[in-house]
């Protein structure tokens, strides 16, 4: 489809410049020679040449590793068709380069004035060599050492420009490189004194040994801690057995261990125990109340008291409760030992308590210490993080700034001279060239010339400009009946009205072929809606709409069916001329009541009548919108299998839409060559609003040669007429 739209879009430029090729010759010719005679006059030119060589990184740069990022030649928009030469060549011809040039040399125009950038730029000409890293600087002038100058200068003055910008970007980068320095020694400064006051609130050196540390610290004291109570349980063990032996409580035991282990209080119970048995002895032979044992009584009562006073001053009174006589306090040795084992025991125990306390006590805070940890090895990351990034930028900054300070110092440029224009011998120009450039010219104006009037022609040209504007369907094309081209621009019939009847005179041409092709697409129509009475008008006059509907009421005359041709253009009627007949009595007549209807019609052709206009009347359209003409056509209908009226044209008056609400349908003429764009479309509006049943478009007097497509095989002759049907059948359903 691509493919056919180009091949019509460039076959149809084609017909353009056939049509305006008169007018294109007349503007070529005065300009070609009008342009040859200047180029004639004018002074050689003289081209001098120079060579830019460019790499992306200057090498001075990339043996110091200095300044690489400065000098590096690359474009800002990363695309494959981007080229940084394009970029240098855009610099080279700026304008600042070339005032310094036009400044350098003095360079003046023809009044002594300095020379102004934009005629300088005419004979500049900045390209880069396809495939290569070169750009080729070229200048003509008509003298050829100013020429080689002026390419000299310019890559001088390009290439010291090109040094000092990259100059003065280090500069500008020590700059400021210089200006942010101290802050970034501030933020290291800053970063490295807030780490050290976090270290010194939380008693850290580092938080992750500081953990590692009290992890350790932690199973210690647990395994510790285990340890500890496991004794303790021994331990306890060990005193119930004791006491079970013993029968009497640590503190008990304790008691009689330091009764016993008092010499003092010993002594008194040594006496105590004597005086006793002393007593038993003298009551075997005394009595009780004998002074003597009553003597013993009162001794040993004084002993007894100066043994509770020795164990009151030994174990304290509130603890001799629990002693029951004297025989507790007197213990064997056993008795003794397990006694002081108990009370070992007892303190180990009371010890291993205090030792048990003592490590939980130290777990708990070891603990305390570990929940907090995340979140100071968090604090400790997060500061030691900006301390790092500051660092890093810190150090950054220094040796940006040591490159800066070595890159301002060197000589950076990506371009060098390749090879220094010569003094040019010949001239540039030659008559070729001269030739040429007025055959450019010349071709140029002709076209532009031809366009404007193409674009100021709003005459429709061809079929598809037919079918594009009006939007009907095509229902047949009618060629020109004469084969003498004819001019577009012209609005005069190429056929007079007596060559018109070309069905009849001429059955077996292209032209009756094509009418029998209208009829027969007519006939498809009317298969779901009889159509009898027809309308045929045009947008405006002379588009041959009077002899389009003489040769279809023939051509359907011809398959036998009576047929009446009216001719209701009552402005300017032509069928009597067409058909040679008497306009004397007709349908303005028959209106008016003057002629019977019959008399009025007149045969001309077998099953074909016609009813002329008649007399024209001061006043067609009352005529015409009147019921007696309404009566007239459906008169017509019953009597005649088909009804050709030929109306006026629309743009003319409203005729041919009051008719056309009479009859079945409407048929519209366009003629290319004839009939502009406004009046088609005012046409098409008209029909439009009036509502009409249009029942499509015949364009009329096609000419070929014009057409971007060739819709007809023109031959005088066919062998056969079924021969001919099917091409037209073919050409059609191409359309």
């Amino acid at each position: 489809m691509e493919l056919k739209e180009s091949f019509v879009s460039f076959e149809g430029s084609g017909k353009f410049l056939q049509r305006r090729i008169l007018t294109g010759a007349g503007v070529f010719i005065p300009v070609f020679l009008v342009s040859l005679l200047a180029y004639s006059a004018k002074k050689p030119l003289y081209e001098a040449q120079g060579k830019l060589l460019f790499q992306r990184t200057d090498k001075a740069s990339s043996l110091t590793g200095f300044g690489t990022e400065i000098s590096k030649l690359e474009p800002v928009v990363q695309d494959l068709k981007t080229n940084p030469l394009n970029t240098e060549s855009e610099v080279i011809s700026s304008v600042p380069i070339v005032k310094k040039v036009i400044s350098k040399l003095g360079l003046q125009n023809e009044l002594g004035q300095p020379l102004r950038p934009e005629n300088f730029a005419n004979n500049l000409s900045v390209k880069g060599v396809r495939g290569t890293d070169v750009i080729q600087v070229t200048y003509q002038h008509t003298d050829p050492e100013i020429a080689a100058q002026i390419v000299n200068s310019i890559m001088d003055v390009y290439i010291e420009s090109n040094i000092l910008l990259n100059r003065y970007e280090a500069t500008s980068a020590r700059k400021f490189i210089d200006k942010q320095l101290p802050n970034a020694e501030l933020l290291v400064r800053q970063a490295e004194a807030a780490l050290r006051n976090f270290k010194e609130q939380n008693n850290i050196v580092s938080v992750q040994e500081e953990t590692n540390r009290s992890v350790e610290i932690l199973k210690e004291l647990q395994r510790n801690i285990s340890t500890t109570r496991s004794q303790i349980s021994d331990t306890g063990a060990q005193t119930k057995m004791i006491r079970q032996k013993l029968g009497m409580t640590s503190e008990k035991a304790m008691i009689v261990t330091s009764l016993s282990q008092s010499e003092g209080v010993q002594n008194i119970i040594r006496e105590i125990q004597e005086l006793e048995s002393l007593i038993a002895d003298k009551r075997t032979i005394l009595k009780d109340t004998h002074p003597n044992v009553i003597k013993l009584k009162t001794k040993l009562l004084a002993l007894q008291n100066i043994l509770k006073q020795r164990m009151n001053s030994v174990a304290g009174s509130e603890k001799l409760g629990s002693i029951g006589n004297i025989n507790d306090i007197q213990a064997g040795n056993l008795k003794q030992q397990l006694s002081a084992e108990l009370i070992t025991l007892e303190a180990r125990k009371l010890g291993l308590s205090s030792e048990l306390a003592t490590l939980s006590s130290q777990e708990n805070l070891y603990r305390q210490r570990l929940s907090i940890m995340p979140k100071l090895e968090q604090q400790e990351r997060e500061l030691e993080r900006k301390l790092k990034a500051a660092q890093s930028t810190y150090s950054l900054l220094l040796q940006k700034l040591q490159e800066a300070r070595i890159s301002e110092n060197q000589t950076l440029g990506n371009a060098r001279i390749l090879a220094k224009a010569s003094v040019p011998e010949k001239p540039s120009s030659s008559a070729t060239t001269g030739y040429i450039g007025a055959g450019l010219a010349g071709i140029l104006l002709a076209l532009l010339a031809m366009y404007i009037l193409e674009t100021k022609d709003k005459s429709i040209k061809t079929v598809d400009e037919a079918k594009e504007l009006t939007g009907l369907t095509l229902l047949g094309l009618i060629p020109s009946f004469s084969k003498s081209k004819k001019s577009l621009r012209s609005n005069q019939e190429i056929e007079p009205p007596s060559a018109g009847l070309i069905v009849r005179d001429n059955p077996r041409s292209p032209v009756s072929e094509a009418y029998r092709m209208l009829r027969a697409n007519l006939k498809f129509m009317s298969a779901d809606k009889e159509l009898k009475v027809i309308v045929v008008t045009s947008s405006v006059p002379k588009e041959g709409k009077s002899t389009v509907a003489a040769n279809l009421a023939m051509s359907i005359a011809q398959m036998e069916s009576r047929v009446l041709l009216v001719d209701a253009d009552l402005h300017n009627p032509i069928q009597h001329q067409v058909w040679e007949v008497s306009n004397n009595e007709g349908l303005s007549n028959v209106i008016v009541g003057q002629v019977e209807v019959m008399r009025a019609i007149k045969n001309v052709e077998g099953s074909l009548d016609i009813l002329t206009s008649g007399v024209v009347p001061p006043s067609p359209g009352s005529l015409l919108d009147s019921k007696r003409m309404a009566s007239l056509i459906d008169s017509f209908a019953a009597y005649y299998e088909y009804v050709i009226i030929d109306a006026p044209a629309l743009n003319l008056a409203a005729d041919a839409a009051t008719l056309g609400q009479m009859a079945d349908g409407l048929l519209f003429v366009v003629r290319p060559g004839v009939v502009d764009s406004v009046n088609a479309t005012l046409a098409k509006e008209i029909l439009e609003k009036s509502g009409q049943n249009v029942l499509g478009q015949v364009v009329n007097g096609v000419i070929p040669e014009n057409e971007a497509h060739s819709y007809y095989y023109f031959e005088e002759e066919y062998n056969s007429q079924e021969t001919f049907t099917i091409k037209n059948i073919i050409n059609n359903l191409k359309v």
